[in-house]
């Protein structure tokens, strides 16, 4: 009978990739460091976009305590806005830094202070906490001010 002669692909020597061959290897490396650069840079260009539509320096958040539970368990990521024009108000949920600590607090506005000339003064407290936050101000502060939040919990 006859044998089946088998099946020979040639392929042409310029479209084989060696990764010992130091130009295919370079130029496979420069595209993976191409490429990870590129991701890199659009998480960056996505978090500043956030940054500018929610008004806030952070626009999410990680829970790291347990003083908001119920409401937030540890582990728990937050959505922040930080509008300048929304009057903040007892009951909501803010986030801010005290001067002296690297880390932001999450807990809710227990007590308003307005002045006549707009000024707004508020207390807060974490809802599993026995006490309000005065002991977590820096020394001396009793009452926390609009420059001090980072943002305000929306979900």
């Amino acid at each position: 009978g006859l044998a089946a002669e088998k099946p020979h692909f040639h392929v042409p020597v310029s479209t084989r990739l060696h990764f010992g061959d130091t130009a295919c290897g370079s130029a496979w490396l420069y595209y993976q460091v191409l490429n990870f650069a590129m991701i890199v840079s659009s998480a960056l260009m996505i978090w500043k976009g956030l940054i500018v539509i929610t008004g806030s320096e952070s626009p999410i958040v990680v829970v790291l305590s347990g003083s908001m539970e119920p409401a937030f368990h540890r582990g728990d990521l937050l959505f922040l806005t930080n509008f300048h024009d929304d009057p903040i108000r007892a009951g909501e949920i803010v986030v801010f830094k005290v001067e002296g600590r690297d880390i932001p607090i999450v807990h809710r506005v227990i007590k308003v202070h307005e002045k006549e000339n707009g000024n707004i003064k508020f207390l807060t407290k974490g809802d599993n906490n026995e006490v309000d936050d005065r002991g977590l101000y820096k020394e001396g502060q009793n009452w926390l001010e609009k420059k001090d939040v980072v943002g305000r919990a929306r979900g």
